[in-house]
C-alpha cells in the first residue's frame, strides 16, 4: 500500500500487537505502533523480539506515548494508508471520525479495520447438559477476569435446567482459587488497573440495590493490594436489565433464567439486547436445535459456538471478528484479513498492438 499502517494495540492480549502489525507487514507495508499505555512492558519486549528475529529497523514503528497526541500526528500525515485496531468502541469511532474529516488530505482512501466491544452470550437450550454449560460459562466468563472481547457476560437459560446449572457454577465459585498470578493454582487473578476496578464495582454496587437482580456468587472487590474482584454471578427478572445489555470488561456473568416454552422469543431477546455481535454459543444436544439457533442467531456473532465456550480462537482455524457494534469482522488470524493490507494493481502487456482504428465489424 502507498503509506503507512497505523496499528493500536489493547492490553489484554500481547499476541494482538504481534498480529495488528505483523499482518501488514506479511504483506509488505510499514507501521507504526501505539501500544496500551498498560502494557508497555509486555510489548516493548515483543518489538524486541522482532528485532532479534530479524525484522529490519523502520518496519514497525514502537511508538509509546500519549494516545491523543500520536494520533493527532498521524491521522494529519498524508501517508496514512490504514487503521488496524483492538481497543474501545469510543476509540475506534473517534478515529474513524478523524480520517473522515482529513479525507481530502491523504493520497489514497485509508483502510479502517477495527474489532471493538461485545456482550457475548450462552443460549442454553433444555436438551443440554447442566454441567457442560456450568464448567464452559464460567471458563468462558472469568478467564483472564473477563478482560477478553470474547468473554461471556449474558446467559439465558431454561427455567427447566436452572436449579442443576446453578448447582454447578456456585460448586465451581467455591472450589476456584484468587490470587497472584504467580500461584499456577489461581484461577482468577486482578483486572488491570484501578480504572477499570472502579468501573466493574460500579456495575456489582448497581445490581446489589436493584429489584431486578441478585447476586448469587462473588460480589466483593479488594484493591489493597493489586485489583482483585470476585467472580460475580448475577441472575435478573429482567432480560433487558443494565448488565445484560453493557460492556462490562470484567468478571461479571449476568444469567436470565427463560419459560422453556418462551424458547423462540427468548432466541430474539438474545438477538436484539445487545448493539455488538463479536462471539456467542448455543449448547443443545438437539442437533437440529442447534443448528436453527445457529441460524437464527447468524448476525449476532461474527464467532459463533456449539457446545463450547465462545471464546480461545484459534489463529488459522477460527480467524476472529465480529460486526454490528463489535467492528468491521475483517477476521484478524486469517486470510481475510491479509488481503486488506495489499493495493492490488492489474498489468496487461499486448505483444501485437492494433493497427487499424475500425474494428472488424465496421470493415466491409
Amino acid at each position: 500500500m502507498e503509506g503507512f499502517v497505523f496499528t493500536v494495540s489493547p492490553f489484554n492480549f500481547t499476541s494482538i500487537a504481534s498480529n495488528l502489525n505483523m499482518a501488514p507487514v506479511m504483506m509488505g507495508n510499514t507501521t507504526v505502533w501505539k501500544p496500551a499505555t498498560t502494557s508497555l512492558l509486555s510489548n516493548y519486549y515483543l518489538m524486541k523480539i522482532f528485532q532479534e528475529a530479524g525484522l529490519p529497523d523502520g518496519v514497525i514503528n514502537f511508538i509509546p506515548g500519549n494516545g491523543a497526541a500520536i494520533g493527532k500526528q498521524v491521522l494529519q500525515s498524508p501517508d496514512l494508508a490504514g487503521i488496524h485496531f483492538t481497543g474501545s468502541n469510543n476509540t475506534f469511532n473517534s478515529l474513524w471520525n478523524e480520517v473522515a474529516s482529513h479525507l481530502q488530505h491523504y493520497k489514497s482512501y485509508p483502510r479502517l479495520i477495527g474489532e471493538t466491544g461485545g456482550k457475548n452470550f450462552i443460549f442454553v437450550h433444555p436438551s443440554s447438559s447442566a454441567k457442560e454449560v456450568a464448567v464452559n460459562a464460567y471458563r468462558g466468563a472469568f478467564e483472564y477476569q473477563g478482560q477478553k472481547c470474547s468473554a461471556v457476560s449474558r446467559m439465558y437459560v431454561p427455567e427447566s435446567l436452572w436449579p442443576s446449572i446453578k448447582y454447578e457454577l456456585l460448586k465451581i465459585s467455591a472450589d476456584a482459587k484468587m490470587g497472584d498470578v504467580m500461584n499456577a493454582d489461581n484461577f482468577i487473578n486482578a483486572v488491570i488497573d484501578e480504572k477499570s476496578f472502579d468501573n466493574i464495582m460500579e456495575y456489582i454496587h448497581f445490581t446489589s440495590k436493584s429489584q431486578d437482580a441478585e447476586i448469587i456468587a462473588g460480589g466483593k472487590g479488594d484493591k489493597s493490594v493489586g485489583y482483585f474482584i470476585e467472580p460475580s454471578i448475577i441472575v435478573t427478572s429482567n432480560p433487558k436489565f443494565r448488565t445484560m445489555e453493557e460492556e462490562i470488561f470484567g468478571p461479571v456473568l449476568t444469567v436470565f433464567v427463560y419459560h422453556d416454552d418462551n424458547l423462540q422469543e427468548t432466541i430474539e431477546l438474545c438477538n436484539t439486547t445487545s448493539p455488538y455481535g463479536l462471539t456467542g454459543a448455543v449448547f443443545s444436544r438437539d442437533r437440529l436445535a442447534a443448528s436453527a439457533m445457529c441460524e437464527q442467531l447468524r448476525y449476532s456473532a461474527g464467532n459463533f459456538y456449539i457446545n463450547d465456550k465462545p471464546t480461545g480462537a484459534i489463529v488459522g482455524l477460527q480467524p476472529f471478528g465480529g460486526s454490528r457494534a463489535s467492528g468491521t469482522n475483517d477476521k484478524a488470524g486469517g486470510e481475510f484479513n491479509l488481503i486488506r493490507w495489499i493495493s492490488p494493481r492489474t498489468i496487461k502487456e499486448t505483444f501485437l498492438p492494433a493497427t487499424e482504428y475500425r474494428y472488424p465489424y465496421m470493415i466491409d
